[in-house]
């Protein structure tokens, strides 16, 4: 049988229905919920073998087909399968009061599923009652469902609450708390979050310091340049991954400053993992302003020789890329980087047939920068060679920058 990364990339429902129904080891049976959970469509059958799951043997499991079913929005199953009914009526709080009287019943599963769906719901008037149960749930996966559906509602005037169990609780509920923590963004969220920032566990580091990212000023940036000398690859990558948050949701009087200083920052500490993190955002970042970002600060941290040679090949794959800014930032990079090997990957572009012409045009730009001798006779022979108009006037700029035509 395949993978369970396997089947989570090719979303086999009957296989991952199969596992999560017969095999003998509990952390198969969980994982295989899990996945079924996170499907675009785990269809009929998938969501009957996640209400069979929350009669498992194994906590975990029903937990997590619990968590399954509502990630899917199924509540009717869910609740169904819990044996309560579900009132027939909008997201409203006349629908939320139901959930939240569950929160007082003597099952561990109802309560749980219950807080989930409050969560779903995302009705304001629910989180002061949420906030209460959070206190006085005896049972930390409950807690830290209700700690999750805190986030989800989304009422600041809760973040104390949360803030207490940063302390005290079982990691799941502590990390939980901290994810919440940082949706809720205000100076009590903030607060919490940068007293967890250096917490002995890793896992702990990691969620403050993602969470860290959602916060819409620059208050969060010291802690998180702090985070990129950490003991730990994971949160070091969280680290770069919320500071271009930061930087892309702070207003834009300030943007120029905070870029310098995180960029000094980043350099001076040299780490590998910095550039790596910056790297995997070029290449598979899905959010545009994550992508420029990156681009632009990837030439201006790439460090030894090594990590150079990651930047370099990365910056030169998006020369041509479709947002000029990206394109241009890229070039741009690539110049402040310098020296004969990046001047060798831009004559690479020149001369293979493996990039467009936009990606020409912009390598012949930046050869202008960092090219020569042997940059300023190929780049006279493309001005012959060449049909691109817009090729042209690059390298042409580009050999006069380089003392002219001989």
């Amino acid at each position: 049988m395949p993978s369970l990364y396997g089947l989570e990339r090719s979303g086999d429902v009957e296989k991952l229905v199969e596992l999560l129904r017969e095999s003998e080891k509990e952390t198969v049976r969980r994982r295989a919920a899990e996945i079924l959970g996170g499907l675009d469509e785990p269809e009929s059958e998938g969501i009957d073998a996640l209400v069979e799951a929350m009669s498992d043997e194994s906590e975990a499991v029903r937990a997590a087909a619990i968590d399954a079913l509502t990630q899917q929005e199924a509540v009717d199953a869910l609740m169904k399968g819990l044996g309560a009914p579900v009132q027939e009526s909008g997201a409203s709080w006349a629908q939320a009061e139901a959930f939240v009287a569950n929160l007082d019943s003597e099952t561990t599963e109802l309560r749980m599923a219950s807080a989930n769906v409050l969560g779903l719901l995302g009705v304001e008037e629910s989180a002061r009652p949420l906030a209460e149960h959070l206190q006085s749930e005896p049972h930390p996966e409950v807690r830290a469902r209700i700690a999750r559906a805190l986030g989800r509602v989304g009422d600041p005037a809760v973040a104390g609450v949360l803030v207490e169990c940063l302390e005290g609780q079982p990691l799941k509920v502590r990390r939980e708390a901290a994810e919440s923590l940082g949706r809720l963004n205000g100076a009590t969220a903030l607060r919490g979050l940068l007293s967890v920032v250096d917490d002995d566990a890793e896992a702990m580091r990691r969620t403050a310091v993602s969470s860290l990212g959602q916060f819409e000023n620059a208050k969060p940036v010291d802690a998180l340049v702090e985070r990129l000398g950490d003991e730990s690859d994971l949160v070091r990558r969280a680290a770069v991954f919320s500071l271009i948050e930061i930087l892309s949701n702070v207003p834009p009087d300030r943007s120029h400053e905070l870029r310098e200083t995180i960029v000094d920052r980043m350099a001076a500490r040299s780490d590998p993992s910095i550039v790596a993190s910056l790297v995997e955002i070029v290449e598979e970042g899905s959010q545009l302003h994550q992508r420029r970002n990156a681009v632009w600060m990837l030439g201006r941290v790439a460090g030894e020789r090594s990590t150079k040679l990651d930047a370099v090949d990365a910056l030169c794959d998006v020369l041509g890329s479709d947002d000029d800014l990206i394109s241009q930032f890229a070039a741009t990079g690539l110049a402040e980087i310098g020296g004969r090997m990046v001047e060798t990957a831009l004559l690479e572009v020149v001369e293979t047939d493996e990039y467009g012409e936009d990606a020409v045009a912009m390598a012949a730009f930046a050869l202008g920068k960092v090219g020569g001798d042997r940059s300023k006779q190929r780049l006279e022979k493309l001005v012959d060679e060449t049909d691109s108009a817009e090729v042209r006037r690059r390298a042409f700029s580009a050999i006069s920058k380089l003392g002219g035509r001989t």
